[in-house]
């Protein structure tokens, strides 16, 4: 099946008479015969469903989709893209350890690795998103477990180079992690060009209405934990489930069921059946979004890269965009989100802001409802100015997420507002 028709019909497949709609399985527990059939599933959990901590059917369907979508074996859902992140780590991660990550990701990973990771006593090397080969391996240690980057990344719209990353991090028999959020399965999917497993916010256009907050992490199944040596807790017995083996028993899905079967048990940040109902009703609709999204965004770019109160604007469907290039490589369209930095800096920025009418200056992104943010003022307070600049935000800078309105709406009110900066 093709994307579109995967969007509405992977993941679930009723029976003679049953619900055409995925149904909404509002239960916490499941009903056993015996006592030796719940024995069972809890030494071994694949074998049955037993708790809505671990899994749900309606959330199961959807997870069958997002996989199916990456062209990954097999997905797990989250209560949030930040869980997801979490989970993707520590699922390879201890004590000791370390990641690299791209300096231009999102402000709240940025946030998750350098400090709530650090406390947990996990290290994050930091590189630019457009650094060489040689420079990614200096990062790399010998106790780095994992290379992190985003496809496209939250604010500043770069696209990492991604076969360049998994390149360097397969050279050390290690895996890389991509968050896919902005680009979505639609317009790029990272296990082609080398991701290992990948990561979503299902809170931004996956959902697209802003109804549901969640995560996924896909496991593409084609890296090799037991012969790259430095995943132990892969290969050998797990005692908390009575000696199980991750790869011996699972092989290919060894990473994602040992996050289901220790990270989900413990934590237990699993979706509720009805937010996974909710995210499967903007699935359906994914791929047509995402076209609309590419084009509004489109005319809204070229409108704004011509008006002087502009600084600079970043867009990598724009040609001459620092990005353009990669862009025509590894994504089917530019998503619809745009980074400009308005001239004078952040008293300037925020004045636009107000003056916006249509969109909504709101803590979010990938919406239906085109929508605004101050990065440096807003989600990414909580970083340094080092820490700002090399994430490429700007004072000034501000996140447009161009919405499916009537594009000449979007325009006029972009427009208004800027013509309100200098009165």
């Amino acid at each position: 099946m093709k994307d579109n028709t995967k969007c509405l019909h992977a993941g679930y497949t009723p029976k003679n008479s049953e619900p055409r709609v995925v149904p909404i399985v509002q239960s916490t527990t499941y009903v056993f015969d015996s006592t030796d059939d719940v024995a069972a599933v809890f030494d071994d959990p694949t074998k049955a469903l037993i708790y809505s901590r671990f899994a749900n059917p309606t959330v199961m369907a959807v997870e069958e989709k997002i996989a199916d979508l990456e062209g990954g074996i097999a997905a797990m859902c989250t209560s949030s893209g930040q869980a997801a992140n979490l989970l993707a780590i520590l699922n390879i991660c201890n004590a000791g350890d370390s990641v690299v990550a791209s300096s231009q990701i999102y402000g709240g990973t940025i946030n998750l690795f350098s400090y709530t990771l650090k406390k947990l006593g996990i290290d994050c090397y930091y590189v630019d998103v457009d650094a060489t080969e040689e420079e990614i391996e200096k990062a790399i240690h010998p106790n780095t477990k994992a290379v992190f980057g985003e496809t496209i990344a939250n604010p500043s719209v770069s696209v990492l180079d991604i076969e360049k990353f998994a390149k360097v991090a397969h050279k050390h028999n290690i895996p890389l992690i991509i968050d896919n959020t902005f680009a979505t399965p639609i317009l790029c999917k990272p296990i082609e060009f080398g991701a290992d497993i990948v990561t979503h916010s299902t809170s931004k256009y996956m959902d697209g209405h802003a109804v549901q907050c969640g995560g996924v992490i896909v496991d593409s199944g084609k890296f090799d934990w037991a012969g790259s040596g430095k995943f132990p807790e892969m290969v050998e017995p797990d005692e908390s489930y009575h000696g199980i083996t991750y790869v011996g028993t699972y092989g290919k899905l060894a990473y994602i069921l040992k996050a289901r079967m220790q990270l989900m048990r413990d934590f237990g940040c699993y979706p509720a059946a009805h937010s996974a109902f909710l995210l499967n009703l903007g699935l359906e609709t994914l791929g047509l979004r995402m076209k609309q999204y590419c084009k509004n965004a489109q005319e809204v770019a070229e409108f704004l890269k011509n008006r002087e109160e502009i600084e600079s604007i970043s867009y990598p469907g724009l040609e001459g965009d620092k990005y353009h290039e990669l862009a025509n490589k590894y994504l089917k369209g530019a998503s619809g989100v745009i980074a400009i930095v308005i001239k004078g800096g952040r008293e300037k920025a925020i004045k636009f802001m107000d003056s916006l009418k249509l969109a909504s200056n709101e803590v979010h992104v990938a919406d239906i409802r085109t929508c605004v943010l101050h990065p440096a003022g807003e989600t990414h307070r909580q970083l340094t100015d080092e820490q700002l600049v090399a994430a490429g935000i700007a004072p000034g800078m501000v996140r447009v997420s161009v919405g499916l309105e009537d594009v000449s709406d979007i325009i006029d009110d972009l427009k208004q507002a800027l013509d309100q900066i200098n009165k």
